[in-house]
């Protein structure tokens, strides 16, 4: 990057004096950050998108494809062969299922061991590892799948908010998670070609879905080791005058002294006592709850290459839907609007599959779901992120968000029972009721906000005409975080 030497840009003492004590990289300079132009800018980010978001995108399609594949392995024998009559296979679901046991349990430490260890050893190795766990013995392999996959998704979700300023990162998010939407419509494909190999060395064609996806994650887990890179302040990619501009970038993105970057117990615990985290628990369970369901359930109505082919036009709509929702939403710096959306979406979709309508209204309905659901998703985690302040207080906070607000997909594999084929009423009233409880408690954090910042805003304001000047040191105002007055809430 060759930047002019009058566009050099100090930063004030208080920051300088941070820096220094921060930094790790005696190569990395955040005395004089270069200022780029809008354009270098948008280069240097679209630079740092190349070599981060193709690699992560296609770690975790390939965790979703691994995750959702019991659904098309259901329509290609699994249920016949392995007795699953009755409830089993909700069971399976329940007690197997990557999503709830190991993954809720271990998913609330991921992010902080992510902070530890290396990022481009951590996420490949877990990915590798439930690519192995992913072969064709469903009781034995599935609760490890879990326990391997629960690092993922919040751990990639953190290290993007360690590179991303906060009103850039629903789009990256957008990005990676828009691949779980592309696994949606190509687990469908996939199954449809995979089940011509039915009767191939005396296996069933579920147990080549298993095999051969899990083939391709180890493959890709490898690759991600040389391919994945670690922190900002360590990226050998950029140059030092890049390092040390996306370092300051997103140094000083939601706070005027700089983000508390040391660890502390009780960033962790500050975490389990913040009122948001959980009601934005709540919320993430009115979305993840549909979406669980409605990825497990799909495939239903026609004989089975129908349905695994049915499976692909939702999920394809979803995907650039998603991406746009994602790419205003920063454009805008708003979330909430969006999420209300998505669950107004869910809200019809759900309408019209619990309604006596033919099976084709039925599908069209689907829609509205999957791409509710998935285009709020990645909002709903992203809102979050936006407004916890401190590396350590987010990152505890985000795995709490989503470790607890998976376990709506335990109710959601549980009430689409079998004897309620085909209308399935219970589950999809549950998932409407999970519905229900975004459209109550979206708004009440909206306005829980919205107070919050006219409170700071006045006391700002007031500050200024009497001539007051602040009450805290720079210390403590990191240490205070997203409570800081300075500090705005995303709405």
């Amino acid at each position: 990057m060759t930047v002019p030497t009058d566009h050099t840009n100090s930063i004030s003492s208080e920051h300088k004096q941070c820096d220094e004590e921060r930094l790790e990289d005696p190569i990395l300079d955040l005395k004089n950050v270069p200022v780029l132009t809008p354009e270098q800018e948008k280069k240097l980010w679209r630079k740092i998108d190349l070599r981060l978001m193709p690699i992560l995108s296609l770690m975790y399609l390939l965790a979703f494809l691994d995750r959702g594949n019991i659904g098309n392995a259901k329509l290609e024998g699994l249920v016949t062969q392995l007795d699953l009559t009755g409830n089993r296979f909700n069971i399976a679901l329940f007690v197997l299922s990557p999503i709830f046991f190991g993954y809720c349990a271990l998913i609330a430490t991921s992010s902080l061991v992510l902070k530890k260890f290396r990022p481009s050893r951590w996420l490949p190795g877990i990915n590798f590892v439930w690519g192995v766990v992913i072969y064709p013995q469903l009781i034995g392999v599935r609760i490890c799948l879990g326990v391997a996959e629960a690092g993922l998704f919040p751990g990639v979700v953190y290290y993007l908010t360690l590179w991303y300023p906060r009103h850039m990162l629903q789009y990256r998010i957008g990005l990676f998670f828009g691949a779980a939407t592309l696994a949606g419509a190509f687990s469908g494909l996939l199954a449809f070609g995979i089940s011509y190999m039915g009767g191939m060395e005396g296996l069933e064609a579920w147990s080549w879905i298993f095999m051969l996806e899990g083939l391709a994650t180890i493959v890709v887990a490898v690759v991600a080791v040389f391919v994945l890179v670690d922190f900002p302040d360590t990226a050998k990619f950029l140059t030092p005058e890049e390092r040390a501009f996306v370092v300051w970038r997103k140094k000083y993105d939601n706070s005027s002294v700089g983000e508390e970057e040391r660890f502390a117990t009780r960033h962790v615990w500050a975490a389990f006592r913040d009122w948001q985290i959980w009601l934005h628990i709540l919320i993430y369970m009115s979305i993840a709850g549909p979406l669980y369901g409605i990825t497990v359930f799909l495939p239903f109505g026609y004989d089975t290459t129908v349905s695994q082919l049915l499976t692909v036009p939702p999920y394809v709509t979803a995907t650039f839907t998603l991406l746009a929702v994602a790419y205003y939403s920063d454009k805008l710096k708003m979330r909430s609007p969006f999420i209300l959306t998505g669950l107004t979406m869910c809200l019809i979709g759900y309408s019209i599959n619990i309604s006596p309508a033919p099976s084709g209204v039925k599908y069209f309905g689907t829609f509205f779901i999957v791409i509710g659901s998935y285009a709020a998703f990645p909002g709903v985690v992203s809102w979050l992120g936006n407004n916890l302040s401190g590396q350590y207080k987010r990152g505890a906070g985000m795995a709490l968000h989503i470790g607890i607000g998976n376990f709506s997909g335990i109710i959601a594999a549980l009430v689409y029972r079998s004897q309620d084929s085909p209308r399935f009423i219970l589950g999809h009233a549950v998932e409407l009721m999970f519905v229900g409880i975004g459209l109550t408690f979206l708004p009440m954090v909206v306005l829980i906000y919205r107070r919050i910042n006219a409170q700071r805003d006045a006391a700002e304001r007031l500050a200024a005409e009497r001539g007051e000047k602040v009450q805290y040191s720079d210390q403590e105002l990191r240490e205070l975080g997203d409570r800081a007055p300075d500090f705005r809430y995303t709405l």
